[in-house]
């Protein structure tokens, strides 16, 4: 049962805040939950040693850098930035070469997938949101920084926080809260593994944002991620695929290695069942239906959201896990994603200049 502290006047909720997405409409009556993954009691929960690293990391109250940004100034640009197109353009890779390919056993230290940690502390208080990302070809805002992709719901999550209402509506009131710090990072894992190999990189912009897509791109300092290969291409339905899903604790089923910060991961085989668009009908690949959601099987676990679908056979990503959905009364819920060709909005055309 989640622990409330007060917040001043105001109830501020202590939980895991990990990226997950509802159905708004339930159509009758809910299915049965999905039968929980079986977990190993011997491994300590890792959650509390990554609060620790991120809070630790976090900036010191008043000051800032070019290099780092808070989550007011994010959240700013996150809103700012919506629908921009890049002045370059995105790789197409629909059949990437062997050594582009994505490497299902990687290490931790050489996964393109990393956790971004969206946290706000205001004295005693604050509030972390967990989700999944992965690296994308290309340059930062700045030189030396590189490019991770992410869904947004999570930064949408922490912007409702009660410790950072009062400066996301007076932000030029003058009331500057000299208490408050607040960063975003992208966390990667070490050559060893456990609660304590912990990478953090912290986000300096956002470059760019499809807020009715949920996807969220950032430009991070620190040394560059290994990076996945995208097809601008739709996966027919029944492709087979692997997405990566993570986990606190490690399960009894073998496939799971670790990952960030004393968590697993493990590519999860499955398939894509389907299109839908924004207005919730059936869409097809090769029509002129708008591909707007992608769903597949089988449903992700939480703190999965962010992350790659990843054709099985050619290695290249073809969607984005966005959390689970309810599709309709027969079907159930459904894993639900967003399609890889919308990433390509976020960037130029090849071989065009944008004149923005």
């Amino acid at each position: 049962m989640p622990l409330i502290r007060p917040h001043r006047n105001l109830l501020v909720p202590f939980v895991r805040a990990y990226a997950t997405v509802d159905s708004a409409t339930i159509v009758a009556r809910p299915p049965r939950p999905p039968v929980p993954i079986p977990l190993s009691t011997q491994d300590p929960d890792p959650r509390s040693a990554i609060d620790s690293h991120v809070l630790a990391a976090l900036p010191q109250a008043g000051t800032s850098s070019r290099s780092h940004a808070s989550l007011p100034e994010l959240i700013t640009q996150y809103v700012d930035r919506s629908g921009h197109v890049l002045n370059f353009s995105l790789p197409y890779e629909p059949s990437p070469a062997a050594n582009r390919r994505t490497d299902f056993d990687a290490r931790p230290e050489d996964s393109a997938v990393s956790m971004i940690a969206h946290c706000v502390r205001d004295g005693d208080f604050h509030k972390i949101t967990l989700c999944s990302g992965f690296a994308l070809e290309g340059p930062g805002q700045r030189e030396g920084e590189s490019l991770t992709l992410t869904c947004a719901h999570t930064l949408e999550e922490i912007r409702r926080s009660p410790l950072l209402h009062q400066t996301l509506e007076h932000p030029s009131s003058g009331m500057s809260n000299t208490t408050q710090t607040s960063a975003t990072f992208v966390i990667t894992g070490g050559s060893v593994p456990g609660p304590n190999s912990i990478h953090l990189n912290q986000v300096s912009s956002v470059m760019s944002s499809l807020r009715r897509s949920d996807l969220l791109l950032l430009s991070k300092a620190g040394p560059s991620s290994a990076t996945l290969p995208v097809s601008p291409y739709p996966a027919p339905q029944h492709t087979r695929i692997r997405a990566h899903f993570v986990v606190d604790q490690k399960p009894d089923d073998i496939g799971w290695r670790p990952w960030v910060g004393g968590m697993w991961s493990k590519w999860v085989s499955g398939s894509v069942l389907g299109y839908r668009d924004f207005a919730g009908r059936e869409a097809q690949p090769g029509t002129y239906d708008a591909l707007s959601h992608l769903l597949f099987e089988p449903l992700p676990t939480a703190g999965s959201s962010g992350g790659p679908i990843v054709d099985e056979e050619t290695g290249a990503v073809v969607g984005i896990m966005l959390g689970t959905r309810m599709d309709n009364r027969v079907e159930g819920v459904r894993g639900w994603g967003a399609p890889s060709e919308t990433i390509f909005e976020m960037f130029s055309l090849p071989g065009l200049k944008n004149k923005r």
